[in-house]
């Protein structure tokens, strides 16, 4: 599927491509972009069933990261730098897994999702049920993860989120229905895929085990936990993390 999506900058610049999170659009990076912009080739996507991009079944990683590969190929760009927030982490990950990037950065998304099965399950009955129900469901989400954002930005982010039941169901449906040990296995073959320079970048901390358990898997990773920036910690602290990415991409480009 070509997804809607943003293009900025000079094609003669290093390519990036940003990747939102669940229930988010691309507008979700615009403080970030243009500053992006000024030494990139920007391409900023609407996940397929987000923001202006058409909602098709199935909502899965590989088929998410298939959208934005297709994408960014009919737009003539090869091999780039590619940054996912949230569920955008993972489906940066798949990207790497089955096209030509020069990197990753994953921020604040842990690929342990059976750790993350445990929290989701506690959710599911007002997830699936009345419209209702699972408004209240997403907002008890998010409320948790907000953090120090600052209450304009955090305004702003809470404005441009829409959720769709069928699209957020269909994305966690198989954390939702898969067994803790059927998502290690599913995550182990999809990171296990990836052997690019990879940062993952958190501002909730994933726990003491996390990086040993993420580099069994991504020999390529490092993880970085920046305390208690929350969830955003991409916007909490912009110049840092636009100096963060610079310092990585520097790196895996030589």
């Amino acid at each position: 599927m070509r997804l809607a999506h943003e293009l900025v900058g000079r094609s003669h610049h290093p390519s990036l491509v940003l990747i939102h999170g669940i229930t988010e659009s691309h507008h979700t990076w615009h403080p970030l972009v243009h500053r992006l912009a000024e030494d990139h080739l920007v391409l900023a996507v609407d996940l397929r069933g987000h923001g202006d991009s058409d909602r098709s079944d199935p909502y899965d990683p590989l088929t998410y990261a298939g959208d934005v590969v297709e994408t960014a190929s009919a737009l003539g760009i090869e091999a780039p730098l590619v940054v996912g927030h949230s569920l955008g982490g993972v489906v940066a990950t798949a990207f790497a897994a089955i096209a030509p990037c020069v990197g990753v950065v994953n921020v604040d998304q842990p690929l342990r999702l059976a750790a993350f099965k445990e929290g989701l399950m506690q959710l599911e009955p007002l997830l699936t049920g009345s419209r209702e129900q699972f408004a209240t469901a997403i907002d008890m989400v998010f409320a948790s993860m907000v953090g120090p954002l600052q209450a304009d930005d955090a305004a702003r982010v809470q404005a441009l989120r829409h959720a769709d039941q069928s699209v957020v169901l269909g994305t966690w449906d198989s954390v939702l229905h898969s067994s803790a040990e059927e998502l290690d296995a599913t995550v182990a073959a999809l990171a296990g895929a990836v052997t690019v320079p990879y940062l993952s970048l958190h501002g909730i901390d994933p726990g003491p085990e996390y990086a040993a358990w993420l580099t069994g898997l991504v020999p390529s990773a490092t993880v970085e936990v920046w305390a208690d920036h929350g969830h955003y910690p991409h916007l909490v602290d912009q110049a840092r993390f636009l100096q963060r990415v610079q310092q990585f991409e520097a790196m895996v480009r030589g």
